[in-house]
Protein backbone atom coordinates (compact mmCIF):
# COMPACT_ATOMS: atom_id res chain seq x y z
CA UNK A 1 0.00 0.00 0.00
CA UNK A 2 1.45 3.38 -1.05
CA UNK A 3 1.99 5.87 1.74
CA UNK A 4 4.32 8.69 2.74
CA UNK A 5 7.12 7.42 4.99
CA UNK A 6 9.27 10.53 5.34
CA UNK A 7 9.49 13.00 8.27
CA UNK A 8 6.02 14.46 8.78
CA UNK A 9 7.22 17.65 10.49
CA UNK A 10 8.91 18.53 7.20
CA UNK A 11 5.45 18.60 5.60
CA UNK A 12 4.24 21.23 8.07
CA UNK A 13 7.28 23.39 7.32
CA UNK A 14 6.72 22.98 3.58
CA UNK A 15 3.13 24.23 3.86
CA UNK A 16 4.01 27.03 6.27
CA UNK A 17 1.53 25.94 8.94
CA UNK A 18 0.98 23.30 11.58
CA UNK A 19 -0.88 20.34 10.11
CA UNK A 20 -0.99 18.53 13.49
CA UNK A 21 0.34 15.28 12.03
CA UNK A 22 2.11 14.07 15.19
CA UNK A 23 -0.63 14.44 17.78
CA UNK A 24 0.37 15.65 21.24
CA UNK A 25 3.87 16.79 20.19
CA UNK A 26 2.32 19.41 17.89
CA UNK A 27 0.86 21.18 20.94
CA UNK A 28 4.22 21.51 22.75
CA UNK A 29 7.33 23.67 22.31
CA UNK A 30 9.14 20.54 21.06
CA UNK A 31 7.34 20.87 17.73
CA UNK A 32 10.01 21.47 15.02
CA UNK A 33 7.72 24.02 13.34
CA UNK A 34 8.04 26.24 16.43
CA UNK A 35 11.82 26.31 15.99
CA UNK A 36 11.95 26.50 12.18
CA UNK A 37 8.70 27.96 10.80
CA UNK A 38 10.01 28.20 7.25
CA UNK A 39 10.19 25.73 4.32
CA UNK A 40 12.96 23.09 4.38
CA UNK A 41 15.98 23.34 2.10
CA UNK A 42 18.76 25.87 1.56
CA UNK A 43 16.38 28.49 0.14
CA UNK A 44 13.72 27.98 2.80
CA UNK A 45 14.26 31.36 4.46
CA UNK A 46 13.90 33.29 1.20
CA UNK A 47 10.66 35.24 0.84
CA UNK A 48 8.79 34.61 -2.37
CA UNK A 49 5.54 35.98 -3.71
CA UNK A 50 3.33 33.05 -4.69
CA UNK A 51 1.67 32.98 -8.10
CA UNK A 52 -1.99 31.98 -8.40
CA UNK A 53 -0.87 28.54 -9.58
CA UNK A 54 1.41 28.17 -6.56
CA UNK A 55 -1.43 29.12 -4.20
CA UNK A 56 -3.67 26.48 -5.79
CA UNK A 57 -0.90 23.87 -5.64
CA UNK A 58 -0.10 24.56 -2.00
CA UNK A 59 -3.80 24.31 -1.08
CA UNK A 60 -4.05 20.94 -2.80
CA UNK A 61 -0.85 19.65 -1.18
CA UNK A 62 -1.93 20.87 2.25
CA UNK A 63 -5.29 19.12 2.10
CA UNK A 64 -3.71 15.89 0.84
CA UNK A 65 -1.17 15.92 3.65
CA UNK A 66 -3.68 16.69 6.37
CA UNK A 67 -5.72 13.61 5.44
CA UNK A 68 -2.69 11.44 4.55
CA UNK A 69 -3.78 10.80 0.95
CA UNK A 70 -1.49 10.42 -2.05
CA UNK A 71 -2.04 12.17 -5.38
CA UNK A 72 -3.73 9.42 -7.40
CA UNK A 73 -6.42 8.72 -4.81
CA UNK A 74 -6.99 12.41 -4.06
CA UNK A 75 -7.46 13.18 -7.74
CA UNK A 76 -9.91 10.26 -8.02
CA UNK A 77 -11.91 11.79 -5.18
CA UNK A 78 -12.01 15.10 -7.06
CA UNK A 79 -13.18 13.45 -10.30
CA UNK A 80 -15.99 11.67 -8.44
CA UNK A 81 -16.89 14.84 -6.52
CA UNK A 82 -17.12 16.79 -9.77
CA UNK A 83 -19.47 14.25 -11.32
CA UNK A 84 -21.80 14.18 -8.32
CA UNK A 85 -24.76 16.52 -7.95
CA UNK A 86 -24.19 19.50 -5.69
CA UNK A 87 -21.18 21.63 -4.72
CA UNK A 88 -17.90 20.03 -5.88
CA UNK A 89 -16.07 21.54 -2.89
CA UNK A 90 -18.48 20.02 -0.39
CA UNK A 91 -18.46 16.69 -2.21
CA UNK A 92 -14.65 16.57 -2.06
CA UNK A 93 -14.64 17.30 1.67
CA UNK A 94 -17.33 14.65 2.10
CA UNK A 95 -15.08 11.99 0.54
CA UNK A 96 -12.05 12.70 2.73
CA UNK A 97 -14.09 13.17 5.91
CA UNK A 98 -15.98 9.87 5.50
CA UNK A 99 -12.79 7.78 5.25
CA UNK A 100 -12.57 5.27 8.09
CA UNK A 101 -9.12 6.40 9.24
CA UNK A 102 -10.30 10.01 9.44
CA UNK A 103 -13.48 9.06 11.33
CA UNK A 104 -11.47 6.99 13.83
CA UNK A 105 -9.32 10.09 14.41
CA UNK A 106 -12.36 12.38 14.64
CA UNK A 107 -13.95 10.06 17.19
CA UNK A 108 -10.83 10.34 19.36
CA UNK A 109 -9.62 6.73 19.19
CA UNK A 110 -6.28 7.94 17.78
CA UNK A 111 -4.21 11.06 18.45
CA UNK A 112 -3.65 11.76 14.75
CA UNK A 113 -4.74 10.44 11.35
CA UNK A 114 -1.46 8.62 10.81
CA UNK A 115 -1.97 6.58 13.97
CA UNK A 116 -5.62 6.01 13.04
CA UNK A 117 -4.54 4.63 9.66
CA UNK A 118 -2.15 2.20 11.36
CA UNK A 119 -4.75 1.05 13.88
CA UNK A 120 -7.29 0.42 11.11
CA UNK A 121 -4.67 -1.45 9.06
CA UNK A 122 -4.05 -3.74 12.02
CA UNK A 123 -7.72 -4.66 12.23
CA UNK A 124 -8.62 -3.04 15.56
CA UNK A 125 -11.99 -1.65 14.42
CA UNK A 126 -15.40 -2.95 13.43
CA UNK A 127 -17.90 -1.19 11.18
CA UNK A 128 -21.47 -2.28 11.84
CA UNK A 129 -20.12 -5.35 13.64
CA UNK A 130 -17.72 -6.45 10.87
CA UNK A 131 -13.94 -6.05 10.87
CA UNK A 132 -12.71 -3.49 8.34
CA UNK A 133 -8.97 -2.99 7.87
CA UNK A 134 -9.06 -0.61 4.90
CA UNK A 135 -8.25 2.99 5.97
CA UNK A 136 -9.89 4.45 2.83
CA UNK A 137 -13.18 2.62 3.44
CA UNK A 138 -15.95 5.22 3.03
CA UNK A 139 -18.59 5.33 5.74
CA UNK A 140 -22.26 6.02 5.17
CA UNK A 141 -24.55 7.99 7.50
CA UNK A 142 -25.62 5.76 10.37
CA UNK A 143 -22.54 3.49 10.27
CA UNK A 144 -21.27 2.47 13.71
CA UNK A 145 -17.51 2.26 14.31
CA UNK A 146 -16.39 0.21 17.29
CA UNK A 147 -13.08 -0.82 18.83
CA UNK A 148 -12.81 -4.61 18.78
CA UNK A 149 -13.25 -6.22 22.21
CA UNK A 150 -9.74 -7.65 22.29
CA UNK A 151 -8.23 -4.31 21.20
CA UNK A 152 -9.67 -2.17 23.99
CA UNK A 153 -6.63 -2.59 26.23
CA UNK A 154 -4.16 -1.46 23.58
CA UNK A 155 -2.22 1.43 25.09
CA UNK A 156 -2.32 3.83 22.11
CA UNK A 157 -6.13 3.60 22.02
CA UNK A 158 -6.44 4.07 25.79
CA UNK A 159 -4.04 7.04 25.66
CA UNK A 160 -5.96 8.60 22.77
CA UNK A 161 -9.28 8.31 24.59
CA UNK A 162 -7.74 9.88 27.70
CA UNK A 163 -6.29 12.71 25.58
CA UNK A 164 -9.54 13.35 23.69
CA UNK A 165 -12.26 12.55 26.24
CA UNK A 166 -12.96 16.15 27.27
CA UNK A 167 -12.57 17.69 23.83
CA UNK A 168 -15.49 18.87 21.74
CA UNK A 169 -16.42 16.51 18.93
CA UNK A 170 -17.60 17.52 15.48
CA UNK A 171 -21.42 17.65 15.11
CA UNK A 172 -21.63 14.93 12.45
CA UNK A 173 -20.13 12.31 14.76
CA UNK A 174 -21.39 10.86 18.05
CA UNK A 175 -19.04 9.04 20.44
CA UNK A 176 -19.60 6.74 23.42
CA UNK A 177 -16.20 6.23 25.03
CA UNK A 178 -17.55 3.97 27.77
CA UNK A 179 -18.56 1.44 25.11
CA UNK A 180 -15.66 2.17 22.74
CA UNK A 181 -17.91 3.06 19.84
CA UNK A 182 -19.16 5.96 17.79
CA UNK A 183 -21.65 6.71 15.03
CA UNK A 184 -21.07 8.57 11.78
CA UNK A 185 -24.34 10.48 11.89
CA UNK A 186 -24.20 12.30 8.56
CA UNK A 187 -21.88 13.84 6.01
CA UNK A 188 -20.47 17.20 7.10
CA UNK A 189 -21.24 20.50 5.45
CA UNK A 190 -18.31 22.44 4.04
CA UNK A 191 -18.61 25.28 6.53
CA UNK A 192 -18.64 22.84 9.47
CA UNK A 193 -15.10 21.60 8.79
CA UNK A 194 -13.57 24.61 10.51
CA UNK A 195 -10.14 23.05 11.09
CA UNK A 196 -9.38 22.71 7.37
CA UNK A 197 -6.98 25.64 6.76
CA UNK A 198 -7.38 25.81 2.97
CA UNK A 199 -9.76 27.36 0.48
CA UNK A 200 -11.19 24.27 -1.23
CA UNK A 201 -12.23 26.43 -4.19
CA UNK A 202 -8.54 26.86 -5.12
CA UNK A 203 -8.22 23.06 -5.30
CA UNK A 204 -11.21 22.90 -7.65
CA UNK A 205 -9.55 25.56 -9.78
CA UNK A 206 -6.24 23.66 -9.77
CA UNK A 207 -7.78 20.44 -11.10
CA UNK A 208 -10.05 22.32 -13.51
CA UNK A 209 -7.19 24.00 -15.38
Amino acid sequence: MARYTGPVCRLCRREGMKLYLKGEKCYTDKCPFEKRPYPPGQHGRARRKLTQYAIQLRSKQTMKRIYGILEKQFRNYFVKAQKMAGDTRENLVRFVESRLDNVVYRMGFAVNRRQARQLVNHGHFLVNGKKVDIPSYLLKPGDVVEVRERSRDIQPIKDAIEFNRDKNRVPWIEVDYDNYKGTYLRHPKLEEVTDLPVDVQTIVEFYSR
